[in-house]
């Protein structure tokens, strides 16, 4: 498929005599990134690390080390591994950042070089969408995400600001084009007080301008969201935080979310003044607060899928986080008990005959 091939340019000016191709791939070919990320991984499985020392994203690719000088051991065996079979490191679009977790960590006066060319060090750097910054907290990402989905709001205008559409009719397209841009990687924010006002007003703002309000009207918050049918963002992201804890906690240990909650957890050095918030933290008050618990996971992956599959069958409504009815499925999460998953075939029969007894007490809908 790439033996003899040309292409053109299509311009406002017309269009570009044909040319030919020797190397890249083709724009627009469903099959050229599994291609690209194919052969990348041949060419690399020899020097690849267990992530998250070590991670690739199609031609996006993170190093860490402990050291500067580690660093650049690593830069050379990749240079050296990729640039012998063609490809080449962007030397302009590479930077490197270093993170200050550790206050013990030494100072090197070494400088990370691809070849002969410094790349620049910077204090945050996003990817995959997400900003992360060299002091582990999430402003840069806050901000990002806000201005993320004012430009979905801009796109949207020609409905969301129409008189002519029904202001339910918004709010669900609300719901489905831009809070997810919005809410997109705040499942791991260790948020505060203070980032989730902003993420509120930010909303808010956008609601009051669909509905053609504003706060000169005098019309409280909950009346708008009552009007457009949009539950606050702030319980939303609690919601997606806990969904987040129940499949990472459900992962086995060897995986990289796992590994990367341990390195977490490692982190027991701290400096003078208040410790930075955690994730952990923010789960155990959303745990609280809302009287949840996490489930015991089963040792038997057969006894695990089968309470799966029945708490499926069942859509326990209750008051979700949003104020109003949600379905909890596959065992997650229950606001009531803690479900043991058993260890044997009797011990799963008998907790399977008290779970459709509690879910019919608290009248669950088939």
């Amino acid at each position: 498929m790439y033996d003899r091939v040309s292409t053109s340019v299509r311009t406002q000016g017309g269009e570009s005599d044909d040319f030919s191709i020797t190397i890249g791939l083709h724009q627009g070919s469903t099959l050229s990134p599994y291609l690209f990320t194919l052969i990348l991984d041949v060419l690399t499985e020899q020097i690849q690390e267990i992530a998250p020392r070590c991670m690739l994203f199609a031609d996006d690719i993170v190093l860490l080390g402990e050291s500067r000088e580690e660093l650049n051991e690593r830069l050379k065996t990749w240079r050296r591994a990729l640039e012998t079979h063609g490809f080449r490191l962007s030397r302009s679009k590479s930077e490197y950042m270093e993170c200050k977790f550790n206050k013990s960590r030494r100072v090197s006066n070494s400088e990370v070089k691809i070849g002969d060319h410094i790349i620049p060090q910077v204090t945050r750097f996003k990817y995959l969408g997400s900003v992360i910054q060299d002091d582990g907290e999430i402003e840069g990402d806050v901000n990002h995400r806000i201005q993320a989905g004012w430009m979905k709001w801009r796109k949207a205008s020609g409905v969301l600001c129409d008189a002519k559409v029904p202001i339910k009719l918004k709010g669900k397209f609300y719901r489905t084009v831009v809070r997810p841009a919005i809410l997109y990687g705040t499942e791991c924010w260790a948020v505060k007080s203070q980032h989730e006002t902003k993420v509120g007003v930010a909303e808010m703002r956008m609601l009051r301008w669909m509905c053609g309000k504003t706060r000169q009207d005098k019309i409280r918050n909950g009346a708008i969201r009552e009007r457009v049918g949009v539950a606050p963002i702030v319980e939303k992201m609690a919601k997606n935080r806990l969904r987040w804890f129940g499949h990472v906690e459900r992962r086995p240990v060897d995986s990289v979310v796992r590994r990367v909650d341990q390195m977490e957890r490692k982190q027991t050095i701290r400096g003078r003044g208040r410790p930075k918030k955690t994730i952990r933290e923010v789960i155990k008050k959303d745990l609280e607060l809302n009287d949840l618990d996490s489930i015991a996971l089963s040792t038997s992956k057969r006894h695990q899928l089968s309470m799966r599959e029945t708490i499926s069958r069942h859509e326990l409504h209750t008051n979700n986080l949003d104020g109003a009815t949600s379905k909890i499925f596959h065992g997650l999460l229950t606001p009531t008990r803690i479900i043991h998953l058993p260890s044997s075939e009797d011990e799963f029969q008998t907790t399977l005959r008290a779970s459709k007894k509690h879910f019919e007490k608290i009248n669950v809908k088939h």
